[in-house]
Formats: C-alpha cells, structure tokens, sequence
C-alpha cells in the first residue's frame, strides 16, 4: 500500500505540477475564460485582471491560449508516446526471444534510422506528408519508437536466458506468453524510467516541429507554436513568448520527478521482495 507521507517533496511537485497541466489538457473548454482563437483586446497587452497573462501577437487572451495549448500538446505527446512503446517494445522483445535473421533485421534497420538526426527526419518527412494532428503522432511515435526498441531488446537479451524463461519455453508456453507473461513484468523499472524521459522528449520534439512551421497548424494553440508567434515580442521586453517556454520546461521538470519517484519506488519494491 502507498504510503502517502513518504512520498518525497520533489515527488509532490511533479505530482502537483503534472496534475495541474493534465486538468487544464482535460477540461480546456470550461477552464479557458475565452475562446481559442477569440480576439479579444489588442496586441501584447500587458498582464491585468481581464487578461491574467496578458495578448498574443494578434490580441487573444493568452491565458486562453496557455490551456488550450496544454490540451493539444499534452493529448499528442501522450499518443505519440504510447505508439513509441507499444511498436518499440514490442518489436524489442520479439527480437531478443526470436533472434537470428530477425533480430539482425531489425537492428540493422534502427540504426539506420537513428543515424539520421531525428529532427531532420522528421522535417523532411512531415514536409511531404499532409499537416494534422494523425501524421504527427504517427510521424514522431515511429521515429522515438527506435530510442524504445534498443532499450527494450538489451533488458530482454538478459531477461532471455534466465531460468525462468528457460522453463517456460520448457513447458511449450508460446512467444506471446513469454513476451508478456515471462519478459515484460521484469523490465518494468528501465521501461517506466524510459517512459518519462520518452514523454518529455514528445514534448520537446512536437514543439519543434511547431516552432519551425510544420507542427501544429494554426489557428490551434500548441506552445511551440505560441512561441514562435510572440518571439518578436521579446526584442520590446513582452514575455508573450517566454510563457509557453516556460510551460514546456516546467513540464518536462515535473515528469521527469514523477518518473523518477515511480523508478526509484518500483526498484525499493523488487528489493524488498528479493530480501524476503
């Protein structure tokens, strides 16, 4: 049972942190006290009790704008993540049980993918491809999925030979069982840990992408989008662009904590199993 008051401080705030970013992602319409898109006063109006944070570059309320961004990037980073691991984990395991010209296969192929720099790839594809919301998820979950797929195939290559999926394969249990019944539960702690940093680097990929024009279309908010949209702002000293930064990397902070707390939890865990 999860004792509460061990949780460590740094746990608390990426817990807090996360959550409040994930409550503005759910019920962005409710939260936003104008429209996405709405002009609602005039450009880069600075902070006041109408506009908590202020006007963007073309006079929509920015605070509008900040939870409506939240919504898009926070649903297509956890998508494109989910992708990444599924395909990833998936073909890993698979080549570490299978092996042989399969194994051989597939790694060949990632590290040809992997030897291209990610943005790069990701521009050049994304350039060809029709802009949506389907072409990015699908765009940057096969590209992390590489990053996925070599940490899951060294767990599984050491997870592979030992005695308890020997005796599995012993007893005829089939691939999928030992995938998902022999290999998976004991590669949970890397894969969890992966699982923050993987979500952190959707983030700053998607922003990327949206800052150099081929991520999310506008008039949808994203917060590499926005700050692309106010960069001019900061030459006059207006923080319009400095906000949705500052989002991004207070993000990323807090689920790497989170991450790191479930790690660091999972691993106390194992070990006292294994003193037991």
């Amino acid at each position: 049972m999860l004792d509460i008051k061990r949780i460590p401080t740094g746990a608390w705030i990426g817990l807090l942190v996360t959550g409040v970013f994930l409550i503005c992602a759910v019920f962005a319409p409710w939260l936003a006290p104008h429209g996405n898109a709405e002009i609602v006063g005039g450009v880069w109006e600075p902070m006041s009790s109408t506009h908590l944070l202020g006007t963007d570059n073309i006079g929509r309320d920015l605070l509008s704008r900040m939870i409506y961004g939240a919504r898009i990037t926070i649903f297509i980073a956890v998508l494109a993540t989910a992708l990444s691991f599924s395909l990833g984990a998936i073909l890993g395991f698979t080549a570490a049980v299978v092996g042989g010209w399969f194994d051989t296969g597939m790694s060949r192929l990632v590290d040809l993918l992997m030897s291209i720099p990610t943005l790069i790839f990701g521009l050049v594809v994304l350039s060809v491809l029709p802009s949506n919301v389907v072409t990015l998820i699908l765009v940057m979950g096969v590209l992390d999925s590489t990053r996925v797929y070599r940490l899951s195939r060294a767990v599984a290559v050491d997870i592979n030979v030992m005695d308890f999926v020997e005796a599995a394969k012993l007893r005829g249990e089939g691939m999928v069982w030992i995938i998902f019944r022999e290999i998976l539960p004991n590669a949970l702690s890397p894969l969890i840990s992966e699982l923050g940093l993987r979500f952190i680097y959707a983030v700053l990929f998607l922003s990327a992408l949206s800052f150099l024009g081929l991520g999310v279309q506008p008039p949808n908010a994203d917060w590499g989008g926005m700050v692309k949209e106010n960069k001019d702002g900061i030459v006059f000293g207006i923080p319009a662009a400095l906000i949705p930064a500052a989002a991004i990397a207070l993000l990323a902070i807090s689920v790497n904590l989170v991450a790191d707390w479930i790690l660091n939890r999972t691993t106390d865990l194992k070990g006292g199993r294994g003193n037991g």
